[in-house]
């Protein structure tokens, strides 16, 4: 019989939670597992997010069950396969049990330079991210600077261009009104030039 040892699906929708089973390979995903052996919840947010019962799960690999890729990863982070390992290589309990705690103090050593680098890489994040708000700000008091100059220069040269049109019609108007009168004071004289001549003519 091939047996496997994989994640049953359970919970709400957008919710999952597995069982870790040993199941028949031939049977349905959903089907009867023959034995429970820990659970799995990938919501939870914590660093041991699932539960096994290694001594079962032992068992169970050196009879011939297959762990899928998943089951496997969990494991490898229990030490169960190293603990497998040891035994197929014919230690004594307690050398197995003195290169398990070796292997658990590095573990815990890998664990604390992760989080440490996790720290810097958020902390740098925070900086880079309050230098490129900083380079933003200026850019933009720079853009509302130079957006502002024009609109000034704009304005000056509106009153420029209002003055020089009022001043070039009081001129013209000036002109105009100078003309009109210097035309009728010609008329004037040439009509009473005409009337003297007529006058001298008569006499």
């Amino acid at each position: 019989m091939a047996v496997k040892i994989r994640m049953k699906r359970q919970g709400r929708r957008n919710r999952p939670f597995y069982r870790i089973v040993i199941i028949d390979s031939r049977k349905r995903r959903d089907g009867k597992p023959i034995e429970e052996l820990g659970w799995y919840n990938p919501i939870q947010q914590i660093e041991k997010n699932y539960e096994i019962d290694n001594k079962r799960i032992i068992y169970w690999i050196n009879e011939g069950a297959q762990p899928s890729n998943t089951v496997k990863n969990i494991l490898k982070k229990e030490g169960i396969l190293l603990r497998i390992h040891l035994q197929k290589q014919g230690l004594s309990e307690k050398d197995i049990e003195y290169e398990f705690q070796k292997w658990e103090m590095d573990r815990e050593e890998r664990l604390k330079n992760k989080k440490s680098k996790i720290k810097k890489s958020k902390k740098q994040n925070l900086k880079e991210n309050e230098i490129k708000t900083e380079i933003k700000t200026d850019a933009l008091e720079k853009e509302k600077v130079s957006e502002e100059k024009p609109a000034e220069e704009s304005v000056k040269e509106e009153k420029v261009s209002e003055e020089k049109p009022a001043e070039e019609s009081v001129k013209e108007e000036k002109v105009s009104v100078e003309k009109p009168e210097n035309e009728s004071e010609k008329k004037e004289k040439v009509t009473k030039k005409s009337k003297s001549k007529s006058t001298n003519k008569s006499k």
